[in-house]
């Protein structure tokens, strides 16, 4: 934060952190550097040492203060950053801002169009087919993403599996609900939690809820093998 401090005092007066910088600011789990500053097209800044400026214009309210600093407003900091995002990984930042309530699903579609013909813009527009609220972390959304880009079915997110007697079982992170058929990614919080995932997991498996867990690896290394195992358990 005082990095970024003492770069506000040397922005031109109609700058504004913008793009990750931005992101960083609103709470999304996104590193702020290299810090990027967005400036109007008639600014006569051509660059900022330690700074990557980019020219753009930006209307009325799209400018904030978040800690003291000037900052594009949320959904204009969504928009940028997911049009220089690959499509996975425009829907993490989307399920993050929506998640978080920094930015609602109108919100977005309105600045979608009111950005037509914007570079990057069909990304965000592709994105919004596919965003999940639901989802409580960047893997989640990405372990999601992968199945659903691979042609599986859209599992649901976070779903709540209660017995018949509408007791509270538990509650996977996504969820394909007529094959009964729970995915878990693995990350750190989960081996924090060992005991009480095991404890979760078996009483899923007593109500007949197949659990499927994965790991950042199995995504990023074995992808082919992650769509292997969903579609061969969902056809079983």
């Amino acid at each position: 934060m005082i990095q970024l401090e003492v770069a506000a005092k040397r922005l031109p007066p109609t700058a504004a952190f913008s793009g990750a910088t931005a992101a960083w600011l609103h709470g999304l789990d996104l590193a702020f550097a290299p810090i990027e500053i967005t400036v109007s097209k008639a600014a006569g800044v051509a660059s900022r040492c330690g700074m990557t400026v980019r020219r753009a214009g930006l209307e009325t309210g799209e400018i904030v203060k978040v800690h003291g600093l000037p900052v594009t407003s949320t959904t204009r900091t969504v928009r940028d950053v997911c049009a220089r995002l690959p499509l996975t990984e425009a829907v993490v930042v989307c399920d993050m801002a929506l998640h978080a309530r920094l930015v609602t699903r109108d919100a977005l579609k309105d600045i979608v169009s009111r950005s037509a013909g914007a570079r990057g813009i069909a990304t965000l527009r592709k994105a919004l087919e596919h965003v999940e609220p639901a989802a409580e972390s960047p893997m989640e959304t990405r372990l999601r993403m992968l199945l659903v880009l691979a042609g599986l079915p859209r599992p649901e997110a976070q779903a709540e599996i209660r017995d018949r007697w509408l007791r509270f079982i538990g509650r996977p992170d996504l969820y394909y609900r007529e094959q009964r058929l729970g995915l878990e990614y693995d990350g750190a919080v989960h081996r924090d939690s060992l005991a009480e995932d095991n404890r979760r997991q078996n009483r899923l498996l007593e109500h007949g809820v197949r659990l499927l867990r994965f790991t950042a690896g199995d995504i990023y290394n074995t992808p082919e093998v992650v769509v292997s195992q969903v579609q061969t358990a969902l056809a079983a």
